[in-house]
Formats: C-alpha cells, structure tokens, sequence
C-alpha cells in the first residue's frame, strides 16, 4: 500500500503539548518518574545482558532443571535485540533498582534470547529452532519481552515491550506469588491500584478519532483500511505521553490518516462497540476479553477485522510510526514479526 505525507498542522498542539509536560512534569513527579524518558531513535546501542542472567547452554529443558533444584519460582525466558532503546531502558533503569534485582534473582533463574539470533537452541518440548524461530513462535513482536515457565514447564505469564518499574515490579510479584493462579494480570492490577472514577471528557480527545456509534464489524463486509483502537482511561500519564509526544509529530498524524481510529475507555460499562468479528459487547468487556491490562493499549486490525499486532507497553515516536508503516503497508504479510520487517527497513 502506498502512502503520502500531505498535511500541514499549526504550531499550537505541539506548544500545549509542551507545556503539559512541563506541568505534569512539575505537579506530579512521581508519576512522571515511573515514566522514564526514553529516546527510541536508531541507533548503536549493542545487546545488552546483566552479569547475573543465567549462563545458558540454550537448552530450556536444563535450564528448567536448574530452577527446580535451586527451588526457584520460575525460568524467565527473556527476548531482547541488539540496538533496542527499550532494552536499554530495561536494564539502564528498572534494572538499575536495587530492589528489583534482588527479587528477580531471588524467585527466577533468568535466560537471555535474542529476538533475531540464529544461535541453536532447544525449547521444553525438546525440538531444536534457532532463537528468532522460538520468538516468532511466541508471537513476540516488541522487545523487552518476558516469558515465565513454572517449574514443570507450564507458560504462565508473557509480557512484552517496555514497563515502567512500578508495572514490572507487580509483574514480577504476580507470577512470583502465583497470583496467576486463581486471576489475571489486568484483574490483579486493578485490585491493587483500582482504576479512577472519570467522565469521559477525562480521556485526551483528537480530531481523528471517530464518533460514536462504535459500530466496527469487518466480518461480513470488509472494510477499505486498517483499523487502529486506542484503549485509554483517564488520569493516566502515559496516555498524555503518548498524545503530547508521538501524536503531536505530523508524519505520525497523517499516517493515522488513512486508518480508522477509535478511541475506547478500557473500563467503561456505558459505551457498546460491536467489534470487528461481529460481537456486540461493552469496552469494558471487550478490554477484558482482549486481556488488556495496560494504558494505553493500541490494536491493529485489517479490512476483515483481524488483529494484525498490540501496542500494550510504553511507545515513543519511532516505533509509533514504524508500526504504522509496518500495517499500512503490510509488511505483516512477509515478515512473521514487526522486528524482523523493522531489521530489514535499516531500523
């Protein structure tokens, strides 16, 4: 699919953008910690693994075996890519807390993958693959991303892109005190940390954005574009990130051009969508049903109402607009993964 670039905005969006950072920046400090500033620009940063993951012979099967007999919680297989700005933010500072270290080593044995490597390894089921066909297997279209296994080889827990360390400290905690057992991610985090009480003009509207009725069905008649569903709530510091930094840049705004943009309150009971295989449900439910547990979540669908890859982890400009790129042109259909079409673009 060919695009152009064909629109010019005024400056005003992008100086309120602005100040609200500086606003949010000085009014709440703390939240806007929890949301490190990572510039996602190519560039040569190198693979990166702490001294203390595991020395793996990349046979999960052993390195399964070691977590059972060092009475650990879980094996955590962990997928990350030379030259990732997320990764570096991984390790420059979730992994620079004293205290998530710590736990992390106390309750997992950590194994280091390279999401594009063509080293031999062999997965708990005993087949040999290279690391870039384990990840595709996965469906592990961002890096950092975390895989957990329970000491008999049971998957339990995946999560993908970039987290804050207040996220990854409670992903950490909900696999490491089983919370996954008896609820899920989102339904834990919102235990802990229940979701406000806002109205809907709470939620950062933009022009693009299409108006009620949600009426998304692409099972029957399929659509002529992709489809892109912003799932947001209020009082959240990274949605306003997300609309003052990534969506204030002009390529970004006309590559969402040629989507159909919705935007959804993950939480809200009131508003009915009829989704793209045809179901009428709430967002809520939807949300729910999709496991959404991070906001803001953006998910991609085609013209027949499949979804194509989720954003649900921190996004800057960058990979915001290489994802669009990746879609709109559909690089889905050659490349298995968003990584390795990214690779092949020389970024």
């Amino acid at each position: 699919m060919e695009y152009r670039l064909s629109r010019h905005r005024q400056g005003l969006a992008g100086f309120l953008c602005g100040l609200l950072i500086v606003v949010v920046g000085v009014w709440a400090p703390s939240v806007a910690k929890d949301q490190p500033p990572i510039d996602d620009t190519p560039r040569l940063i190198g693979l990166q693994h702490p001294h203390w993951f595991e020395l793996s012979l990349l046979d999960l099967r052993e390195d399964l075996k070691s977590v059972r007999e060092q009475g650990k919680r879980a094996l955590a297989v962990y997928v990350g890519m030379d030259d990732c700005p997320y990764c570096e933010a991984l390790f420059q500072v979730n992994f620079a807390e004293p205290d998530i270290v710590e736990y992390t080593r106390r309750h997992f044995n950590v194994v280091g993958l390279d999401v594009l490597g063509s080293r031999e390894m062999t997965n708990l089921e005993g087949e040999s693959m290279t690391e870039r066909e384990f990840a595709v297997g996965k469906g592990l279209n961002f890096t950092p991303a975390f895989i957990f296994y329970e000491p008999d080889g049971t998957p339990v827990f995946r999560l993908r892109g970039y987290h804050s360390p207040y996220r990854f400290r409670a992903a950490l905690e909900y696999v490491a005190d089983g919370h996954y057992e008896n609820e899920s991610f989102r339904e834990y985090l919102a235990r802990a940390d229940p979701p406000p009480r806002f109205e809907p003009d709470d939620l950062n509207h933009q022009e693009f954005f299409a108006p009620e009725p949600f009426g998304l069905d692409r099972s029957r008649i399929p659509a002529d574009r992709p489809l892109a569903v912003f799932f947001e709530q209020g009082e959240c510091h990274a949605c306003d990130i997300l609309h003052t930094e990534p969506l204030g840049d002009e390529q970004v705004l006309d590559l969402l051009d040629l989507f159909e943009v919705v935007q959804l309150d993950m939480w809200s009971e009131e508003t009915p969508v009829l989704t793209p295989d045809g179901r009428s449900m709430t967002a809520r439910a939807w949300a729910e049903d999709l496991g959404l547990f991070y906001a803001p979540t953006l998910i991609f669908f085609d013209e027949a109402g499949e979804e194509i890859l989720r954003i649900d982890s921190v996004v800057r400009l960058h990979r915001l607009r290489s994802v669009l790129e990746y879609v709109l042109t559909r690089g889905y259909e050659d490349y298995p993964t968003y990584q390795r079409w990214r690779m092949d673009q020389g970024g």
